[in-house]
């Protein structure tokens, strides 16, 4: 019975699913651990590299790109806005031919281009495509990610890559699954998990995913299996066997600036803790003011780069107003004005840079400024993303992070504090469960007879 019920969820979980090939382009610049993760994704030939920033996941993805050239033909590569013009300096630093392409013209074996242009394109002239911090697809309304997920579905070759798959939310994987071909989002619910009450343990308790889902009696185990078997995930490379040597980042230094608000809240002598998302939107645009104030004196230091980080266009609008040297990105931005905006900052030409993470939290590097000024929401992502921006390997000063907010809000900050320490334990857990899944699979991959002794 028992065996019965592992080919089933085998079967179902297409942990035996292969599309790739053996690599034909394994250059000597990469790491040992690049190498390892490469040599898997290229032979599984749809992969998730879910991959900490600054461990050089651009680079593995135009390796990858190039072996399915070398192997068959043209690939895309989408990337957030204002990546693909440095995803391109990237290629031409270590001779690889991939072009961006605005619109839908194909001049390279490897075209590079935003989520944004991805219409100009037809799917058919491409072997495969590659999403670059493909968690940022959540960000996008229904029928962007459907038309992402359309153009990728009778390609053979898929690959995502991103520091934080779900970094506190199981359900995500199931997306990420779904747009590589394997295991639909629906099927892995119903697959692993229940609704039921009295079954298993809470996602909640640990992760921070729906309530309602569960993980079925004696899963667990076999979920982590299936995650193994078309991604693989680290934060170093020690996270995979191999030493951290060289991928050591400097220190991160959190201060909390907590602020009085100059109004109380309509009926109140004194401002109280919101503890509602009706009342935080309220304190939140009752308080622009003091808290932009407090954070243009903050980024008030002469030549040093630094990015202040908002989510509401009020805050950005002044914060512009009240830091002489700053450069807002907002919403109303065109995608080319915003492009060069964001190009502007990285090359050192606008020393302050207003935006909101859901416009440029995802796939820049720098490197060159070490003051990030944050809003908190209850968003960890955004927050992560914002952050390691620029807290990333290759940063060679301490990071300063200063968080600014009002007496009324201490709760949001101690949910995203929540939501950091369940991302720290999930991660943790996925890479332990991924390494066992992975060790297992090895032994099963044993198939020399064994030879019982003649005096049994």
């Amino acid at each position: 019975m028992a065996e019965d019920y592992e080919l089933w969820i085998r079967k179902k979980s297409q942990l035996d699913g292969q599309f790739g090939f053996e690599p034909n382009f394994m250059p000597d610049y990469l790491f040992p651990f690049q190498k390892f993760i490469l040599d898997w994704a290229i032979n599984k030939g749809r992969a998730g590299a879910f991959a900490d920033c600054g461990m050089g996941k651009t680079i593995m993805e135009l390796v990858f790109a190039q072996n399915i050239v070398n192997h068959t033909g043209k690939i895309m590569i989408l990337t957030p806005l204002a990546v693909a013009d440095q995803y391109e300096r990237e290629a031409q630093k270590f001779g690889i031919d991939a072009v961006r392409s605005r619109d839908g013209k194909i001049t390279a074996p490897i075209t590079i281009t935003n989520y944004e242009r991805l219409h100009y394109f037809d799917s058919s002239d491409f072997a495969g495509t590659i999403c670059d911090e493909s968690s940022i697809l959540k960000n996008f309304d229904g029928t962007r990610k459907d038309q992402i997920t359309k153009f990728m579905r009778k390609q053979k070759y898929r690959m995502l890559g991103t520091a934080t798959a779900a970094p506190n939310d199981f359900m995500e994987l199931g997306t990420s699954s779904e747009a590589l071909g394997y295991l639909g989002y629906m099927d892995m619910q119903n697959t692993y998990f229940t609704n039921k009450k009295n079954t298993a343990k809470s996602m909640r308790g640990r992760w921070g995913a729906d309530d309602k889902f569960r993980f079925r009696g004696h899963a667990e185990q076999w979920f982590w299996r299936w995650v193994a078997s078309w991604a693989r995930a680290l934060r170093k490379p020690s996270d995979v066997g191999f030493d951290d040597d060289g991928f050591d980042l400097p220190p991160l230094n959190i201060e909390r600036h907590i602020i009085g608000a100059r109004q109380a809240p309509a009926g109140m002598l004194f401002n109280v803790v919101a503890t509602n998302r009706r009342e935080e939107i309220a304190e939140r645009r009752r308080t622009i003011q003091e808290r932009c104030e407090k954070v243009a004196s903050l980024v008030n230091h002469t030549g040093r780069p630094a990015t202040v980080w908002c989510h509401l266009n009020d805050e950005g609008d002044l914060l512009e107003k009240l830091i002489p040297d700053a450069v807002q990105v907002s919403g109303k931005d065109d995608d080319d004005s915003k492009e060069r905006k964001f190009s502007d900052f990285s090359n050192g030409n606008i020393r302050v840079l207003i935006t909101k993470p859901k416009i440029g939290a995802w796939g820049l590097n720098w490197q060159h400024c070490a003051h990030v000024v944050y809003f908190p929401s209850h968003s960890y992502e955004q927050y992560y993303q914002a952050v390691r921006r620029h807290w990333r390997f290759g940063q060679e000063c301490p990071v300063k992070v200063d968080l600014v907010m009002t007496d009324g809000q201490v709760r949001i900050m101690e949910n995203l504090q929540k939501k950091s320490d369940q991302a720290s334990e999930m991660f943790t857990s996925m890479v332990a469960h991924m390494n066992d899944a992975i060790d297992v699979d090895r032994l099963n991959q044993y198939n020399n007879k064994v030879e019982v002794p003649s005096w049994l």
